[in-house]
């Protein structure tokens, strides 16, 4: 897979700009992001919204957020993003990116991982 420095500028924008638009509870925005499979499978901006409230405060609400390198995870681009949730507790979030037809990038999904911390000796 020949991922160009343009595709990672604007796979890190599309990320973030979702972050933003969830910030802002901008659920149309937010729901644009996402690949038209995705879309599909929510029907709605309101029902997608509805999802990131219950099950991604993270992503939601996140206090801080830090890229990470691209990654190929399972034979998918990921971009993996270390985010603080609202309560301050760490979460990485693996973005799986699609390229689309147009040469434009979407987030196909996007999956939690608990950070477990490591006590140094």
């Amino acid at each position: 897979m020949q991922i160009t420095d343009t595709d990672r500028i604007t796979i890190r924008c599309v990320i973030e700009s979702q972050l933003e638009a969830f910030q802002i509870d901008d659920e149309i925005t937010a729901f644009s992001f996402a690949t038209p499979g995705i879309q599909a499978t929510f029907q709605s901006a309101e029902m997608f919204m509805e999802m990131v409230r219950a099950h991604y405060q993270a992503v939601y609400r996140p206090r801080a957020v830090v890229f990470d390198d691209l990654a190929i995870v399972n034979g998918y681009l990921s971009q993996p993003v270390l985010l603080l949730d609202p309560d301050g507790v760490p979460m990485r979030a693996l973005y799986v990116m699609e390229n689309q037809p147009n040469g434009s990038w979407r987030i196909h999904g996007c999956y939690l991982v608990p950070v477990e911390a490591q006590t140094i000796q």
